[in-house]
């Protein structure tokens, strides 16, 4: 079952972006999250974006949100978003189920394209975002460094309108 988060929410879905911090670089961030500081996080973006859960048998198994992609009002119909699900539960087809109701509560709140900002190194999260129609539109050389490696980052876009 695909629902709108809430702020109770906020220690399951530390847990599952926790796995990623910790075990690879498909995150840019080095320390995990508390349940209290994603919280902080998810008080901000709650009220303004679509932020879902998918959730079975009562269990947070994956999650997906969108942000503004940069402060400047000229931006403002132009987001970032960011998926992730439970490392336990990837090619099952929850992400895919996440994105498309992700993608059409992106677009019936006004929001006119999309962002995904992905690590150069995550061959199947680019396979993924070029499923729903996103293309490669910039790559940034050596802009990351963590656990040992230096890393290229590319950004994918998805024109709603």
């Amino acid at each position: 079952m695909i629902r709108k988060a809430t702020l109770d929410d906020a220690a399951a879905v530390a847990e599952i972006y926790n796995h990623y911090i910790e075990h690879t670089s498909v995150s840019f961030e080095v320390e995990p999250l508390s349940p209290m500081a994603m919280r902080e996080r998810m008080v901000s973006l709650l009220p303004h974006f679509p932020y879902l859960l998918y959730e079975k048998d009562n269990k947070v198994l994956g999650f997906c949100y969108a942000h503004a992609w940069k402060e400047r009002a000229a931006y403002k119909s132009t987001w970032e978003i960011t998926i992730y699900l439970h490392h336990q539960f990837t090619g099952v087809g929850i992400g895919k189920q996440l994105m498309r109701e992700l993608i059409a509560a992106c677009r019936a709140q006004g929001c006119r394209v999309l962002i995904a900002c992905i690590t150069g190194n995550n061959v199947a999260s680019k396979m993924f975002h070029q499923q729903f129609g996103f293309h490669q539109v910039s790559h940034f050389e050596k802009v990351g460094e963590k656990r040992g490696e230096v890393l290229d980052v590319d950004d994918f876009e998805l024109i709603l309108a």
